[in-house]
């Protein structure tokens, strides 16, 4: 496919055009505060910092998206997709400089998935942060193909196939780029919600309290029946990406 990858800042698009982009991502990973508000804030902070892939016709059929933060001194943080997201919109309304960019998602059309394309997005996503002026790009990568929730993300991250790739094939897209997984975020995202919520996302009853196995999700989901709430804690794993900036 013959496609052309640029930042909004370079193209800008058009809003419900560029949302309406459809993804397999499960309902309930749209629902996380932090990073909904992060996306919120794309058009006033970060056209730089979101590429797009256009196909000959000029459609939207990928998205990938990075964000300036300050990172601070010592080991990459436990929090990491939602620290990262909230670290890089205080950075801008703070008025401070960033010291580094992390990958935020990449978004495939479902008809695309499978193509490579995710590998042609990464590697735009990692040269648009040299271009920037990072010597890395840092990613709280999401494992999907992590079907056993009670598995140790710590554990799962590690495991590697015989030719000595990861088994999952996300990270093993990182890898095969260049990333060295680094270490396990274990709270990188936190999603609560009321158990009438949680049974909008997922369709499923909610109404007893302990673990609950979520499709989609890479830890059980911990419902409290008797307070009303349930709240997911996703485990990611942070990988680095040379940029040669």
């Amino acid at each position: 496919m013959d496609l052309e990858i640029v930042t909004l800042a370079e193209r800008p698009q058009p809003w419900d055009l560029f949302w309406d982009m459809e993804t397999s991502w499960p309902e309930f990973m749209k629902h996380d505060p932090i990073g909904n508000s992060y996306y919120a804030c794309l058009e006033e902070y970060f056209l730089e910092c979101v590429l797009v892939a256009l196909d000959d016709t000029g459609r939207i059929v990928a998205k990938a998206f990075s964000a300036p933060f300050q990172l601070p001194d010592g080991d990459l943080p436990d929090n990491g997709w939602d620290f990262a997201l909230r670290n890089a919109l205080l950075t801008r309304i703070w008025g401070e400089e960033p010291n580094a960019i992390t990958a935020a998602e990449i978004a495939i059309e479902p008809a695309l998935q499978g193509t490579g394309l995710s590998g042609v997005m990464l590697a735009a996503l990692r040269d648009n942060a040299g271009r920037l002026g990072f010597a890395e790009l840092l990613a709280p990568v999401r494992p999907n193909g992590k079907t056993d929730v009670h598995e140790p993300m710590a554990a799962y991250a590690f495991r590697t196939r015989d030719d000595g790739l990861p088994v999952d094939p996300w990270l093993r897209v990182h890898v095969r780029a260049g990333g060295v997984i680094d270490r396990v975020a274990p709270r990188s995202m936190v999603i609560p919600g009321t158990v009438e919520e949680w049974r909008e996302w997922t369709g499923l009853p909610f109404d007893t309290t302990g673990p609950v196995e979520v499709p989609g999700a890479l830890a059980p989901v911990m419902c409290d029946a008797e307070h009303g709430t349930a709240t997911y804690v996703e485990p990611n794993v942070w990988i680095r990406h040379r940029t040669g900036a």
